[in-house]
C-alpha cells in the first residue's frame, strides 16, 4: 500500500484543549473551524504528513464572555494571528503508537511539537460508502511559549490559568 491523500471530516472530528482554571479545576474548549489533510501510509507510517490549519475566532469555550477574551490582544489576538496551523515534519513508529513531530504556529511564534498518535483503522460508510480512517492524537504546550502570557494572581497564591495546555484531536478523515 502507498501513501493515500485522506482529509477531515470536520462533523465527525474535533480539536479541544483544556487548561487548569484558578488551579482547582480545568476548563475545556474546541476549534468548530479548521481544515486539513493526511498523507497516511499505513503499511509505512513514517511516509506519512498531515497539515492542519485552525481559525482561531471559532473557539468555543461555551463561555461567550471568556471566548471574547481568549480572542483578544490578551490571548489569541485574532486581528494579528486569525490562524493557527500544524505541519509535520516527520513520523516515527513507536510501537503501536506513532510520533508526529512538527511545527506548530501559533501567535506568530512556531515551535516543534510531538503529537502522539494512534490509528483506530478504516471502515466504509454505510451509508455513502466512503472509506474512512480513524485517529485520536495528544499533546501538550506551554502557552508562554508562544507568546500567551496573559494572568492573573489569586488571593491565596496561584494563578487564574495554567502555563500547561493539553491538546486532544479526534479525526474521522475521508479518503481522497
Amino acid at each position: 500500500m502507498a501513501v493515500e491523500k485522506w482529509t477531515f471530516d470536520v462533523a465527525h472530528s474535533s480539536v479541544g484543549f483544556s487548561v487548569r482554571h484558578l488551579m482547582i479545576s480545568k476548563v475545556h474548549g474546541n476549534f468548530t473551524q479548521w481544515s486539513g489533510h493526511i498523507e497516511f501510509d499505513e503499511q509505512n507510517p513514517t511516509a506519512s504528513s498531515v497539515e492542519v490549519q485552525i481559525d482561531v475566532a471559532s473557539i468555543d469555550t461555551k463561555d461567550a464572555q471568556r471566548d471574547g477574551h481568549l480572542k483578544s490582544p490578551d490571548f489569541f489576538d485574532i486581528e494579528k494571528f486569525p490562524h493557527l496551523g500544524f505541519k509535520s515534519t516527520s513520523v516515527e513508529k513507536k510501537g503501536e503508537t506513532l510520533a508526529v513531530h512538527g511545527d506548530l504556529t501559533l501567535h506568530g511564534v512556531t515551535k516543534p511539537v510531538t503529537l502522539g498518535v494512534e490509528f483506530h483503522g478504516r471502515a466504509k460508510h454505510p451509508m455513502n460508502g466512503s472509506e474512512r480512517a480513524g485517529f485520536s492524537a495528544h499533546t501538550h504546550i506551554n502557552r508562554k511559549d508562544f507568546g500567551l502570557g496573559w494572568n492573573a494572581v489569586l488571593e491565596a497564591g496561584g494563578v487564574a490559568v495554567s502555563e500547561k495546555v493539553e491538546i486532544a484531536i479526534e479525526i474521522q478523515a475521508i479518503k481522497a
